[in-house]
């Protein structure tokens, strides 16, 4: 009944294949694996929640499954579902260990077995796992590594279905190409077995797979983030070109000869099959056969190897291919009725030898185009299903869709090679051997298959090794066992057997630092002597040593040199030449025998060089707009409604700049701080005295020292929480590694364990900026960084048009590649031919040394026979050429006759790149030592750039360079490579990678012969790339004509292949763009043929007319310079036999010999052929004085002054064109080609060797990307790896991951990033300076009596007015507030007007209001910008609290001037409904609960206050926290109805007062009425609560405060310093409210207010007095009660407060201005009440309408405006008063009576206010005589008695308002108007508003 479910139903697979399941929606057909059954699956339905993905994640836990026999559902525990189908199991069943297999329907609808399900390792290859533990070896790639050392590189695509093996106590840790580690496990050893046993990790072991229901704590990421680096060895496998020489394939495990291949203390083989049996190693295989081969695991478990294992090397890396390209993408493995299949492993087998075939001699397979090539052969097979399931995925997502497409073409498999459709025909067992022998034949012995009778694996690796020890696979490359039994999986494995191919596997396993410790092991151990000992004989030529002593003894009386001095080697002379040398002919060569020493021509004045300049401060264009883009980030950070900075909250800024541990790259950060201005833009010192040693207290280095630097930011952060501290971290990508897989004496993690601890995240005022330029791994699915904060390097040019107006261009490794496809022209980058020959040849004599010291060997070697060669001190010299190469002779030629050129001796730098620091330290002492015995140490230095230490060079060139620089410290020393400009050398920088440095303009050749060609990931290749990228000066630009290949690579800088670089400075000066894709072109009027070195690209026409005139000379009238006495001849092609005698430096003949190299290949146009190295390059002149920046300080720039038609420095010329680059040949190879996109195949591979690629199934890069699609596609398709240190912030969510304050600043390298930032920091700080201040009116009181009054009422320091002084002083009609100086005087008999009028400053007529900037005190109000801790409960606008309810209450009372009940609406939110009553709770409202006048609390305001606004609701200053200092107070927003909405939005947590809605269209006068009259009412309701309580009526606060929207600080005179120094100070305005409410008598003022701010302030005045009594505005302390008789003006649009005053005074209430208090008024320029619109009824936009336009005659045709009545009449009075009162034209002793009314007619004319009111109070107008009269509404009080009282002048002028003709009529028959005053039917108006608009009459008239 095993195979039968309890119900008796047969539930195997083979029954129900052809049977139609119901399958109930979410849940997927699983294959169960049954002990009893292994040649059986059970089929059951499983919830897919319950399964992981691909990856092996995202499983829930528990079990939700149905039962497919009998159809029972529901089981809920998988205990409860394996009883039910009959598992028979003895242990606790668990579902990771028998649900095996998904399955799915093939294209004949047959129920299979698909892939595995991916239960985190465990189980995926349970049958492998145990073969090969009971096969008990341990391969070559089972080695644990040093997890503080190692750098596992991952090959793409095998994260879906990587798997790690467990590790038991008999068996190390097995490593395997897991390509994910996130995804791998381990198991933990058991204790009851025996053996040895390997410490597995440092961390704790990982659960392997979902825990048991138990494990409470355990999540998706536990297993992930526990497994350690040495427990998992991982290959790389970066997408390049198949016809690479080199192999990308890495597992990072130790040397195979150390790990032994230990065979004891096996396990058991009782999983062995029959045919498995174990393999012996021969014995000697490494002497035999001068190899190590390697086999690559492919299908079925590897049989035990034993004997001589250490001559063997294991490798995973093909098994995790087939493993990845099998596990579909999850999305596709049930899809529809006809599911989508993996790869057949027969298939797979295939296409395997397929690919093998067609790989060159000289090629090494990559794993990448294998998956690649499975990825398209899966593709064709399903193109139908596929297309259909992306276009109805497609449907229903937004954005770029990132779908599996590839390319047409795959490198790897040839286009004439069809894949077989497997859909149609599927690929049987038994059809596999000999399909593969008959491709394998096309290829003769270079693949070999073993299939036919081989049995098992077994006897397929006892025949290769027989085979290849008997030298019968001397010609074959690679071996493939196949074997295929009938009833039995397919077996495979991949043996290499080709030198080349082992050799660079074999070097490949090593990880970075593990193979530098390797070159240093065999250089210490002297494994290299022999090498050593075999370069330095020269055959027939003699010994190098020998030929060196001879040259020494001759130069025995010369002095020593200055420079350094290094113990040299001695190494033992060789009888015995090299082999396979190609050499060129022999050429002339001048001697340096007469060469002038540097010292004795630098000083004279007679030979200084005027071409060198250096500045190093100065901004470029496009680096100022980079700082403005962080900028703009930064404040769309603080702007976000996330509040996750308030720049408002800091008062400035500090920072610290992180750079890796290269003592050049501090000193060169140092020196860049220092020279931009920040430190002293933050006032850290001044600027005469500012020093570099003060800079570097804002630079640390990434190392052990370190950490106390970031602690004490960390500690000034958290007592410093007004100041924003800048964490700056350059050169990000360079230590990405996690602070889990660190040792703690390793600086690795650092960064890790500083920038990414908790503090550093909760920090508020913390923010971080990564910089660098290759951003690839920080763009993974767990990054930090959101892709909102990322800022990517702009493109300079569009269109060519140039955007930043550079005078420079920038040349980098897109414009390098760029060259290579030109063909026109020698190439900047190529590869070296004949040095590739000579280490091909000596890697095949040494075996067992590293390439990379034999390589190194030669190169050095051939350094030193070129010097001995070129120097011309060595007898023989003229036979040295043919023991280097044509390269290496023409650098070093270059490099000594460059000097020679220039007066002041500036010459060129030659980059060697050697990353092995004992290689680049023997290099140093080999050439150091040739140097100095041929006595050339004078002429050019040799520098050793270590890292970890400073830059030393010899006394005599530091002597040269102060000269260059002027520089007259005495103890001044470079310390960066910049300050090297033009300074002859040798620069071998060596470290495992570049750290950042930059390098000279002066750098001519970038030696990159010797690096590493093992690590093929994006950024390894680019950073190396990036040493040769350059700012080149355009003068010499001709315009933008697009060459061949201009196609291929972009040079926008927003698109893909020219943002990948490094991150260093570029320079500024130039003086036009140079084009990446147009050559450089020589100017036909002046030429200067230059050395064989001449590294610039020619277009063809150029090229042409260049040889021509090196054959014709008269052709061009070519203008030569006699540099030296020797003269050269050189061919320009093979055919030419002789060539022109010149008189030149000298130069190198080639010939022929240098094509035999090739060995009958053609050569690409790159290659160091005979035509490209006999160019002859020539390069227009400079015309102008242009700068010359250095290659990389932002800040520096370097220029040529132009001297002469021809510059005779060789530097200067060298400034227009970029360093020639000289790559590897396997590196060059992969470069050079372009995938099917068009992009190079190097942005195709791994971005970084500590990320993984999520999928096989991606899509490849496309040449279109702009940098933000670049950096959503390495987001979706990588991972990081469990070392690095995003990996530790993986969330099943992805919306809070991202760390809201880190910003990532990308840009190519050299390109200018740290001159950006450091103007970025400086912007940030003026800017943050700027938040810190406002805009405040500044502005003198206006209309000043022209007499100072000699009575003092107050005494200065009086806290308080005096009622009966304040009654006995005379009210100042006049107004002084200067926004009122285009208003009409109000008439005062004291006032006397100065002869010049109202003074204007000058300034003043362009800038109409003065305003000046002033820092915000503490007690400032704010607008909704400002979120600070504090605030975050006042305002209730913050996503960490709820929002707060609000509920909206009516409240109506009856006004006796509007007619009819006011109904308003208040906007309540919960927290403050205890300022109101309501008659319940959440019932009616009732009133505004007012205090008691006895009531005092010093943290309580009693006056409400209201503040009417519009239009402000996110400039308002509503926040008024801070200026309360905390205190409790009301406060009430009064907003209209249409702009509710906006102001709950932005203010949530403020009351609101919403206006009716007939107000829309009212001013400010509406507004002050309606909170007046509704405080009165509310008064009275609070009264009768009062008395209904017990208390007196009159003891109700009666008080409330009126305030402007812009109403921003407070001060107060300071009554101490009256006397002395008057001055006031900031205080909040809780303290003046404070003050002005405990004023004694308050009850007796109607209104109360303060003075308007002015930076004159009190100073000044002889006279002060605290109080007077005259118009107040702005800010208002209202007496409701005794102003009950008083209204605003409800109709008012402008100047209501005045009105309001003049009416309140004269109605006999005290006005009191309190002079010790002072308003500051922020300028804001958006919204307002004083903006208006005038627009017509016609259209609904503003239109240009005159003021003449407002009013028209009655019943008249005319354009009507949409705008309120009133408005237009008071605009028009305001704009024509001088016409319609001419008589009071700038006539002030003859005003115009206005009664009971103040309108404004204008700044010339002169209103005299009166009021009708009886007991009012007037000013006596006895004798005066008056120009105009306006009746305005005139009531029942205006009488023709009380205006007879008043006289007026002949001609005066009548204007009687009302608001219809007929009151206008009634009112002049009332008041008897046409007794004085004559009138005529024209002199009727009315404003220009339509009938339903209710426009205003008035008429005019003249007095008799």
């Amino acid at each position: 009944m095993a195979c039968f479910c309890q119900a008796g139903k047969d539930i195997r697979l083979s029954s129900l294949a052809s049977e139609s399941l119901d399958v109930p929606p979410g849940f997927m057909l699983v294959g169960v694996k049954s002990p009893s059954l292994p040649d059986n699956l059970l089929v059951c339905a499983v919830d897919r929640r319950f399964l992981p993905d691909e990856r092996g994640r995202n499983a829930l836990l528990g079990f939700l499954g149905n039962c497919i026999g009998c159809g029972e559902k529901g089981f809920r525990y998988f205990t409860e579902f394996s009883n039910h189908i009959n598992l028979k199991l003895s242990t606790q069943p668990k579902k990771q260990k028998h649900l095996k297999y998904h399955l799915y329907r093939n294209n004949q609808g047959i129920l299979v077995k698909g892939a595995p399900i991916c239960w985190r390792g465990n189980d995926i290859r349970i049958r492998q796992i145990r073969s090969s533990l009971s096969e008990g070896h341990l391969t070559s790639d089972e080695r644990p590594l040093n997890p503080a050392l190692a750098h596992p590189s991952h090959t793409p695509g095998s994260a879906t279905g990587s798997h790690v093996e467990p590790q038991t106590a008999d068996v190390p840790t097995k490593f395997i190409n897991d390509n994910h580690t996130a995804s791998s496990s381990i198991s933990q050893p058991p204790s009851n077995q025996s053996g040895p046993v390997r410490p597995s990790a440092t961390g704790p072991p990982a659960n392997a797979g979902p825990p048991k229901k138990r494990h409470k704590g355990w999540s998706p990421e536990s297993s992930a983030n526990s497994l350690t680096e040495s427990t998992v060895k991982s290959a790389q496998s970066s997408l390049t070109l198949s016809t690479l020489s080199v192999t990308s394939v890495i597992t990072n495990g130790a040397r195979s000869e150390t790990t032994a291949l230990q065979s004891s203390s096996r396990g058991s083989s009782s999983q062995l099959s029959p045919l498995d049996m174990s393999v012996t190693v021969p014995d000697q295989l490494l002497h035999i056969c001068r190899l190590q081969p390697v086999i690559f695991k492919g299908h079925g478990p590897l049989p035990q190897l034993t004997g001589n294992t250490s001559d063997v090397l294991v490798s995973s890396l093909l098994q995790s291919c087939y493993l990845s390209s099998q596990t579909l993408p999850r999305v596709y493995q049930h899809y529809g009725p006809s599911p989508i299949q993996p790869l057949s492993a027969e298939m797979q087998i295939l296409l395997t030898v397929y690919y093998l075939v067609q790989l060159g001699t000289e090629q090494v397979p990559l794993i990448d185009d294998l998956e690649q090539i499975f990825m398209r052969s899966w593709r064709e097979s399903h193109l139908s299903e596929i297309r259909q399931f992306q276009q109805s995925q497609t449907q229903g997502t937004q954005g770029r869709h990132y779908g599996i497409e590839v390319p047409s073409g795959l490198p790897g498999l040839p286009q004439h090679l069809s894949l077989p459709p497997q859909s149609q025909q599927p690929l049987t067992p038994s059809q596999l051997p000999w399909l593969a022998q008959l491709a394998a034949s096309s290829c003769g012995e270079a693949v070999v298959v073993l299939g036919e009778d081989v049995k098992s694996l077994a006897q397929g690796l006892l025949q290769m090794f027989s085979r290849l020890v008997d030298g019968r696979l001397e010609n074959t490359n690679y071996v493939v066992i196949i074997v295929t039994s009938p009833g039995q999986e397919t077996q495979s494995c991949v043996v290499v057997t080709g030198k080349h191919q082992c050799r660079a596997l074999a070097e490949s396993m090593f990880s970075p630092n593990e193979g530098l410790k390797e070159i240093s092991h065999q250089l210490y151990t002297g494994a290299a002597q022999e090498l050593i000992h075999y370069c330095n004989s020269l055959g027939q030529d003699g010994n190098m040593d020998s030929l060196l002593d001879n040259v020494s003894v001759e130069h025995e009386a010369s002095p020593p040199s200055s420079s350094q001095m290094l113990v040299e080697e001695k190494t033992p002379k060789a009888t015995h030449s090299p082999k396979g040398r190609t050499s060129p002919k022999d050429s002339q060569t001048p001697s340096l025998k007469d060469m002038p020493c540097p010292k004795e021509t630098v000083s004279s004045p007679k030979n200084t060089c005027l071409e060198y300049k250096v500045e190093w401060r100065e901004v470029r264009p496009i680096q100022l707009a980079v700082a403005r883009k962080l900028l703009s980030h930064v404040c769309a950070i603080a702007d976000s409604s996330t509040q996750n900075l308030d720049l408002g909250s800091f008062n400035r800024i500090s920072f610290l700049i992180l750079v890796p541990p290269s003592e050049v790259s501090f000193q060169q950060t140092v020196l860049h701080l220092w020279s931009s201005g920040v430190l002293q833009e933050l006032g850290s010192s001044e600027q005469e005295f500012a020093s570099q040693r003060e800079a570097e207290h804002y630079v640390v280095k990434m190392d052990q020292s370190a950490q106390s630097r970031i602690d004490r930011l960390l500690q000034e952060a958290q007592s410093n929480s007004y100041t924003l501290y800048i964490l700056v971290h350059d050169h990000a990508h360079w230590d990405i590694s996690s602070t889990f897989y660190s040792s703690t004496d390793s600086s690795l993690g650092l960064v890790d364990r500083l920038l990414n601890s908790r503090q550093v995240k909760d920090a508020t005022n913390i923010l971080i900026l990564h910089v660098t330029s290759f951003p690839f791994a920080l763009q993974t699915q767990c990054t930090r960084i959101s892709p909102y904060n990322e800022i990517h390097w702009p493109s300079t040019f569009s269109n060519d048009v140039d955007l930043y107006h550079e005078r420079t261009r920038y040349f980098g490794v897109s414009e390098l590649l760029e060259s290579t496809c030109s063909g026109s022209s020698l190439p900047l980058m190529r590869y070296d031919s004949s040095f590739e020959s000579m280490t091909s040849t000596l890697e095949e004599r040494f075996p067992k040394l590293h390439s990379a010291v034999i390589r190194t060997t030669v190169l050095v070697q051939q350094y030193c026979v070129a010097l001995m060669a070129a120097s011309g001190k060595v007898s023989s010299s003229h036979n040295l050429h043919k023991h280097t190469s044509v390269e290496t002779m023409e650098i070093v030629q270059s490099l000594l006759t460059a000097m020679q050129q220039c007066p002041t001796h500036h010459g060129h730098m030659v980059l060697l790149r050697i990353p092995s620091l004992a290689l680049a330290a023997w290099a140093h002492r080999r050439l150091s030592r040739v140097r100095r015995q041929l006595g050339l140490e004078e002429s050019f230095e040799i520098i050793l750039g270590n890292p970890s230490q400073a830059l030393r060079i010899g006394q005599t060139f530091t002597d040269q360079i102060k000269i260059w620089l002027k520089i007259q410290d005495a103890e001044w020393v470079p310390h960066t490579y910049l300050e090297l400009e033009a300074l002859p050398c040798i620069l071998i920088l060596s470290g495992a990678e570049p750290l950042g440095e930059s390098l000279p303009r002066s750098l001519k050749y970038c030696d990159l012969r010797v690096i590493s060609c093992s690590y093929l990931q994006r950024t390894t290749l680019e950073q190396e790339l990036g040493l040769a990228a350059y700012l080149v000066k355009a003068e010499s630009r001709p315009p933008h004509n697009p060459g061949p290949g201009s196609d291929v690579i972009e040079s926008d800088a927003e698109k893909l292949s020219s943002t990948d670089n490094e991150e260093e400075e570029g320079q500024d000066n130039g003086d036009s763009p140079l084009q990446s894709s147009q050559p450089l072109q020589p100017c036909p009027d002046s030429r200067t043929v230059e050395p064989l070195a001449s590294r610039i690209t020619t277009s063809p026409n150029v090229l042409k007319e260049t040889l021509d005139s090196i054959q014709c000379p008269s052709k061009a009238q070519i203008q030569l310079q006699p540099q030296t006495s020797s003269q050269s001849y050189f061919q320009t092609t093979p055919n030419i036999q002789s060539q022109p005698q010149v008189q030149c430096y000298p130069q190198i003949q080639l010939i022929s010999q240098q094509q035999a190299q090739l060995q009958g290949q053609s050569q690409p146009p790159t290659q160091t052929n005979v035509q490209s190295y006999n160019q002859t390059v020539t390069q227009q002149q400079p015309v102008s004085q242009p700068q010359i920046p250095s290659k990389s300080a932002s800040s520096d720039s370097s220029s040529p002054r132009a001297s002469s038609p021809n510059l005779s420095c060789s530097w200067a010329r060298g400034l227009s064109r970029p360093p020639s680059v000289l790559l590897p040949r396997a590196l060059y190879d992969i470069i050079t080609a372009s995938d099917s996109s068009g992009l190079p195949r190097c942005t195709s591979f791994l971005p970084h060797i500590s990320v993984a690629w999520a999928s096989s199934f991606r899509p490849l890069l496309s040449k279109m990307m702009t940098c933000t699609e670049q950096s959503l596609y390495y987001r979706q398709w990588t991972v990081p790896q469990s070392y690095h240190m995003d990996s530790s912030n993986r969330t099943e969510r992805r919306t809070d991951n991202f760390h809201p304050r880190r910003l990532l600043l990308s840009g190519p390298p050299q390109v200018g990033k740290t001159g950006a930032y450091l103007h970025f920091l400086g912007l940030l700080s003026r800017m943050l300076i700027r938040l810190m201040e406002v805009d405040i009116y500044d502005e003198e009181d206006i209309h000043l009596t022209a007499e100072v009054e000699g009575v003092q009422y107050h005494p200065p320091n009086a806290p308080w007015p005096n009622t009966e002084v304040i009654k006995k002083m005379p009210f100042d009609y006049t107004i002084h507030d200067p926004k009122y100086d285009d208003i009409s005087i109000v008439y005062c008999p004291r006032f006397k007007p100065r002869a010049d009028g109202n003074s204007v400053r000058q300034e003043d007529v362009y800038l109409r209001r003065r305003t000046s900037r002033i820092k915000l005190s503490k007690y400032a109000a704010y607008n909704t910008y400002h979120h600070c801790e504090q605030c975050h409960q006042y305002l209730g606008f913050n996503p960490r609290y709820q929002m707060y309810e609000s509920t909206l209450h009516a409240f109506t009372f009856t006004h006796l001037l509007l007619g009819e009940d006011i109904q308003l609406y208040f906007i309540i939110p919960k927290s403050k409904e205890h300022y109101f009553s309501f008659s319940q709770p959440g019932g009616q409202l009732e009133s505004m609960r007012l205090p008691l006048t006895s009531d005092w609390s010093p943290d309580c305001i009693k006056s409400p206050i209201f503040t009417p606004t519009t239009g402000r609701h996110e400039h308002g200053l509503f926040n008024l926290y801070h200026a309360m200092d905390g205190a409790s107070h009301l406060h009430i927003l009064v907003v209209k109805e249409y702009e509710m909405a906006v102001y709950k939005k932005y203010w949530p947590n403020h009351i609101m007062l919403v206006l009716p809605t007939v107000f829309n269209g009212a001013g400010i006068g509406a507004a002050h009425f309606l909170i007046k009259e509704l405080s009165y009412h509310n008064l009275e309701l609070e009264r009768s609560r009062r008395v209904e309580g017990g208390n007196p009526s009159v003891d109700v606060w009666p008080f409330i405060i009126l305030t402007d929207d812009s109403c921003v600080m407070w001060n107060a005179v300071d009554n101490d310093k009256l006397s002395s120094c008057p001055a006031e100070r900031a205080v909040s305005l809780k303290q003046v409210l404070h003050h002005m409410e405990a004023c004694p008598d308050l009850a007796q003022y109607g209104l109360c207010g303060i003075r308007k701010w002015n930076s004159r302030g009190i100073t000044g005045i002889k006279q002060w007095e605290p109080f007077s009594r005259g118009h107040v505005h702005d800010f208002l302390l209202l007496n409701v009660d005794r102003s009950q008789n008083v209204q605003y003006d409800q109709n008012r649009f402008i100047c209501h407060d005045v009105d309001f005053t003049l009416r309140l005074h004269s109605a006999g209430l005290l006005v009191c201005k309190f002079n010790n208090f002072s308003v500051m008024k922020k300028q804001i320029a958006i919204g307002g009440y004083r903006t208006f619109i005038i627009k017509t009824k016609m259209t609904d936009v503003s239109t240009s309408v005159g003021p003449s336009q407002y009013i028209c005659a009655p019943d008249s045709k005319h354009l009507f405006l949409a705008s309120p009545a009133q408005l237009l009449l008071e605009k028009y009075l305001q704009h024509t008063s001088q016409k319609l009162f001419p008589l009071s034209t700038k006539n002030y002793i003859h005003p115009v009576l206005s009664v009971d009314c103040y309108l404004n007619l204008g700044p010339e004319v002169t209103v005299c206010f009166v009021s009708s009111k009886p007991h009012c109070v007037n000013i006596s107008t006895a004798g005066l005589l008056f120009s105009g009269l306006l009746l305005c509404f005139p009531d029942t009080f205006v009488t023709s008695g009380f205006l007879k009282k008043f006289t007026f002048l002949k001609g005066a002028t009548l204007c009687v308002i009302s608001a219809d003709r007929s009151s206008l009529r009634q009112t002049v028959g009332r008041l008897e108007l046409e007794e004085q005053w004559r009138f005529r039917l024209s002199d009727e108006f009315q404003t220009a508003n339509a009938k339903e608009d209710r426009p205003l009459f008035f008429l005019t008239g003249k007095h008799i």
